[in-house]
């Protein structure tokens, strides 16, 4: 059995960070693999865990899953891809030219730009060339969270159009030759990617607000960018089972309200309701559970029995941070575990303390200016702030030109502007506004909601990228980009805090990004648990077999050493007045 009725060849799942995209896309070609159809799933997720919910190791590669015939799935891996898009570029002049020479192109092709194009090469021959998966009957996309997927979708027509309108035979990739020869990959990936007959957009949201109204932004930017034909999985629903559990009944009651407020756009999309599982989606068994509604809450295997957990509160983590003053503080993890309502509270406690106080968000599908409404209303001395992409590749763009293009002649001012059209322009605009946001907080607190764990890296790696050309070239750069890594690694000044939900996946997918960050000597300052059932009394029999899998989870990290905080469940995400001193002792 599968989710979806009658699927095109190509799907893509996608949605806000946390609604269980993975798990739709693996039940789904699960589900279409025993019905007899071959299947490749991919993901293009830059923090893909295909690899855990699968149970399988995966490469760039299509790799059999086992106990799935007719399955195969791959990773496209964004920084395997880009180190073999400058090998391509750079290979064939090694040996011909010096290498000083050599060092300088690689230098040049270690960006954010060479990072995404490679990666959208991979993904455009899924996409666009259909020799490439000739073997298979689908093609299934788990793609990365809903702002990071739309500008993924957006390339195809963007980099056309620039090679199309290019004249000057260069771009911030080099020589547009190369690329000059995608030209009919390109094409054919957009025109696949708006063929209703090929290509299918599943929306996958929760039954909560912020999650369809995530999802009918997303529909609405689809439909201006030519894909019309698109689905709805909302994920899961809840109704309870015992009516004297007050979190179950206010869980269900908060589903049933935003179901019944769901946005005009998404209310005549094709859609198809799952239930919430009593355990984790990991693993085939489970996964084929999700596919089939009929089997409900079924448990297929044993949870660990409640253990005890000592925990601080996140008023015990802001009473530290308070002490200080000032600084940066990074809410970072997987999309959906609640990095932008945990940004929001410490930002609101902060400022009610009286601190001048600046939250802001570098995910383009984030929205802290509601998680701010939700907190009544705010407080005074905080500024609530976004890095717009558009606005800040304006101003970027703007910028270069009263600059490095004030001596030129009217050719060369052409030519630049011309290169400043690139799609690469907003990645580095972007990276410039996060090092300023970073240096403001040497003189107030500035609360940054990073986007998800993936696009975070890319910036992170960017970061690196720059500082390695700053220090070859110290006077090349603004002052903020000089010293973005030097403040992101004071720990005097920058307070990483890795929020998690108690599940197996974001657990281990900020475990990785822990030790990507150590790779950078970025240390966090202590993990969020949140939206745990652990702290509370529940009867309802699917909450209570959550809950008895989270002491599984909450185990491991007790294990791993973590400075944990575990935030309750909470029927909103509103604080209580302040932020309690309350460690959680279970």
């Amino acid at each position: 059995m599968t989710l979806l009725a009658d699927p095109t060849r190509i799907l893509f799942l996608t949605g806000k960070g946390g609604v269980g995209k993975t798990s739709a896309a693996c039940a789904t070609a699960i589900g279409l693999a025993d019905a007899g159809r071959r299947v490749l799933l991919v993901s293009t997720d830059p923090a893909s865990n295909l690899d855990e919910v699968l149970g399988v190791t995966l490469s760039a590669a299509p790799t059999k899953v086992p106990r799935v015939p007719g399955l195969s799935a791959l990773n496209i891996d964004p920084v395997e891809a880009a180190r073999a898009y400058r090998e391509r570029v750079v290979g064939p002049y090694r040996g011909v030219l010096p290498g000083a020479a050599i060092a300088s192109m690689e230098e040049q092709l270690s960006g954010a730009c060479t990072v995404e194009i490679a990666a959208f090469d991979e993904f455009s021959k899924l996409l666009g060339d259909r020799a490439a998966t000739a073997d298979f009957d689908h093609v299934i996309f788990d793609t990365a969270p809903t702002g990071h997927t739309l500008r993924l979708l957006e390339l195809p027509a963007a980099w056309s159009s620039f090679i199309d309108t290019n004249v000057g035979g260069t771009s911030c990739l080099g020589p547009l030759s190369g690329l000059n020869a995608q030209r009919a990959l390109y094409a054919a990936s957009n025109a696949a990617l708006r063929d209703p007959a090929v290509t299918t957009l599943v929306l996958v949201a929760r039954p909560e607000t912020s999650s369809l109204t995530e999802a009918e932004r997303t529909r609405v930017e689809l439909a201006a960018i030519g894909v019309a034909n698109v689905r709805l999985v909302l994920n899961g629903v809840f109704r309870a089972r015992d009516a004297s559990d007050p979190t179950a009944a206010a869980m269900e009651a908060r589903g049933r309200a935003a179901i019944a407020a769901i946005p005009a756009g998404l209310r005549d999309l094709p859609r198809v309701e799952v239930p919430l599982l009593a355990f984790g989606l990991v693993g085939i068994d489970a996964l084929r559970a999700m596919g089939d509604p009929s089997r409900g809450a079924s448990d297929p295997g044993p949870a660990a029995a409640p253990g005890v957990f000592r925990g601080d509160s996140l008023g015990t983590l802001v009473d530290e941070l308070a002490a200080r003053g000032k600084g940066v503080v990074m809410t970072m993890g997987k999309g959906g575990v609640g990095k932008t309502t945990v940004a929001a509270r410490i930002a609101v406690e902060l400022a009610r303390r009286g601190f001048p106080v600046t939250l802001t968000t570098t995910d383009p599908a984030a929205h802290v200016e509601q998680a701010v409404r939700d907190l009544a209303g705010g407080a005074p001395g905080l500024r609530v702030t976004r890095i717009d992409p558009a606005a800040e590749t304006r101003r970027y763009t703007g910028e270069v030109l009263s600059t490095a293009g004030a001596t030129l002649d009217a050719q060369g001012k052409a030519l630049l502007a011309e290169d400043l059209r690139s799609p690469c322009t907003e990645e580095i605009a972007v990276f410039r506004a996060f090092a300023e946001t970073v240096a403001e907080g040497e003189d107030r607190f500035v609360l940054i909601d990073t986007a998800p764990t993936g696009h975070t890296l890319l910036l992170l790696d960017a970061a690196e990228a720059y500082h390695r050309e700053v220090l070859r070239k110290p006077s090349g750069s603004p002052e903020a980009v000089q010293r973005l890594l030097p403040r992101l690694r004071d720990r005097e000044l920058t307070h990483v805090l890795l929020v998690t939900l108690p599940e197996a996946t974001p657990i281990h997918e900020a475990m990785a990004l822990e030790r990507d960050l150590a790779r950078a000597s970025i240390r966090p300052f202590a993990w969020v648990v949140n939206q745990s059932l652990t702290p509370l009394t529940v009867t309802d029999p699917v909450l209570v077999a959550r809950r008895a899998h989270e002491a599984v989870h909450l185990q491991e990290l007790a294990l791993h050493g973590a400075r944990l905080a575990i935030e309750p469940w909470a029927e909103r995400s509103a604080p209580r007045e302040g932020l309690a001193n309350e460690a959680v002792a279970r």
